[in-house]
């Protein structure tokens, strides 16, 4: 039986953090940080016991902040070219580090994520953490590289824009100039000569106040000034220095990387740097954010394990739960890579998208319910969640940097109200019935083997819109495998729906089942019923407001 992979996703130096001064735009004396050592034996073992493989260990690499660390022989960053007080997370400001906002002791913060690592792998969890490719801080300077290491733009001639050896674009002759004010104060005008194109594509040296202003783009042998002529041959030197990392993290126990915008990576160095990393590294596993779905299959050949469906799957989760769009089209969503479908990564948060409590999305944890059920159970393919999640998180602060979006910050110093509340047992009863459902969905996908390796057969297109089934609100399907037959239907409603579920005669032929009156278990809430499997037959049940049903039955042949 392979085992499912569910990620779950935390962000580091907020997930420990136990202040709740939540001073807007707060420096780290007022607010706090989370730090490794927060992440124990018993917070692990929480995280393993909801079904969970891997854990995403977001921000641990050193990035820009404002916070002084010059005590420690770590170079300051300018706060004009870093966007919070804490800054972030994919701003690298060396490759080769721990960030010291994480750290009890600074001087020993790599001891202290071997730590972590180990006391991961003890809880029986894979360790993940991000790769960010294609950009850096704009004052990238690495103090803990190994002996014989040149930094990034070391070597570059800076004369040239282009050079395909070069790490950096470059502007010769121009300092750097935004389209905006940048301030801060006693620190002076931020001096860069000559300017760096910016990470999100910006070639020029004046971006502007929505543009990644913070970080640098690299140069991977793309000639973007000659209209993205690839020069590969020889290898770029950024290709060799991107290899030597992903080998040093792999190499203290890193079990697989979230590679950060890969899509803007040129496929040819996915292709060549992930076979040269599972060489030395076998199990690595590698989760591409890519949101162009006619790159899929490119990413997918050149080595990658998972891609984001953010575009497809999530777009249309969120839409449905929010009414936009009728239940009908999780169909069209998941038939447009089901060539690819054990590749694509499921989720419904994460640090870039709201929070679904939030007034941004559904206003209410609860009614992603449906939508965590449908995702989670509906294929073989991963399930990622996001840390508080679990407990119905809105993600309505006012951090500083970040506004109040609906998103939880990844610029500011905080702590996340319901993991805080969850550590001194003061969750409400709502938030406690949450994560204990987002526990039983999980488990039921950690351990049926229905979920993991079973066939799924989508039932929409046998149960139209009718008085009998709502397909605008109501989603299902089955999941079989050997005996173990698993009929799902979710809830997109405020209303308790009363369902009369067809199973059509092609299911039984598909899935190699018979004919027989079997009894059903809700995985859910434990309810049992006889039902009466039949060729074009109809399954009653009811469904609550924004719930769901997970009947398991028994579909042995008589002897």
């Amino acid at each position: 039986m392979a085992k499912k992979v569910i990620i779950y996703q935390v962000f580091t130096r907020l997930h420990g953090n136990r202040v709740t001064t939540r001073k807007e735009n707060g420096t780290i004396e007022d607010n706090g940080s989370g730090k490794l050592n927060d992440i124990d034996d018993s917070e692990l073992h929480r995280i393993k016991e909801m079904g969970v493989s891997h854990v995403w260990y977001t921000g641990v690499i050193r990035h820009a902040t404002q916070t002084d660390y010059s005590s420690f022989g770590i170079q300051p960053n300018h706060p004009s070219v870093v966007k919070g007080k804490a800054g972030s997370p994919y701003a690298i400001v060396d490759y080769y580090d721990i960030d010291p906002d994480l750290a009890v002791d600074v001087d020993r913060r790599m001891e202290e994520f071997h730590a972590l690592v180990e006391r991961t792998h003890l809880a029986g969890l894979k360790v993940m953490i991000d790769f960010v490719p294609n950009h850096v801080a704009r004052q990238y300077h690495s103090v803990c590289k190994p002996s014989g290491v040149h930094d990034l733009g070391q070597d570059d001639d800076i004369t040239k824009g282009f050079d395909p050896q070069n790490n950096f674009y470059y502007c010769p002759g121009c300092s750097f100039s935004p389209s905006f004010t940048l301030e801060a104060d006693g620190m002076g005008k931020y001096d860069e000569m000559p300017a760096k194109a910016t990470g999100n594509d910006h070639f020029d040296q004046s971006p502007g106040i929505n543009d990644w202003y913070e970080t640098v783009k690299l140069n991977y042998g793309v000639d973007y000034y000659a209209g993205r002529i690839g020069h590969f041959d020889p290898l770029p030197n950024t290709w060799h220095k991107m290899l030597d990392i992903l080998l040093y993290w792999a190499s203290k126990g890193v079990d697989g990387f979230r590679c950060d915008m890969a899509e803007m990576v040129p496929v040819e160095f996915w292709a060549w740097v992930l076979p040269n990393v599972k060489a030395a590294y076998p199990s690595t596993i590698f989760i591409g954010e890519v949101y162009n779905p006619l790159e899929y299959r490119k990413y997918i050949a050149a080595g990658f394990d998972y891609l984001y469906d953010k575009v497809g799957m999530y777009d249309t989760m969120r839409s449905v739960t929010c009414g936009y769009a009728p239940a009908t089209a999780i169909t069209n969503a998941w038939q447009s890579v089901d060539d690819i479908n054990q590749k694509m990564l499921f989720f419904l948060e994460n640090h870039d998208e709201q929070r679904i409590g939030s007034d941004f999305f559904a206003g209410d944890g609860k009614r992603g319910v449906p939508a965590l059920v449908a995702s989670v159970l509906m294929r073989c393919n991963p399930f990622m969640l996001y840390a508080g999640q679990e407990y119905g998180e809105r993600g309505m602060d006012k951090e500083g940097f970040s506004g109040r979006d609906g998103r939880t910050t990844i610029f500011d110093y905080w702590s996340i109200d319901t993991i805080c509340r969850a550590s001194s047992d003061k969750l409400t009863a709502d938030e406690k019935q949450l994560h204990e459902i987002y526990k039983k969905v999980l488990y039921i996908a950690s351990t049926e083997k229905c979920v993991s390796d079973g066939a799924f057969f989508d039932l929409m297109y046998v149960n139209p819109r009718s008085e009998r089934f709502d397909s605008d609100r109501l989603f299902a399907f089955l999941r079989k495998l050997d005996n173990d037959l698993l009929l799902v239907v979710v809830n997109f409603s405020d209303d308790v729906k009363e369902a009369g579920v067809a199973i059509p005669e092609h299911a039984f032929s598909f899935l190699g089942m018979p004919e027989k009156r079997a009894l059903a278990t809700d995985l859910l809430s434990g309810d049992r019923q006889y039902m009466s499997l039949s060729k074009d037959g109809v399954l009653q049940m009811f469904i609550g407001s924004w719930g769901a049903r997970v009947w398991k039955m028994n579909v042995a042949k008589r002897k």
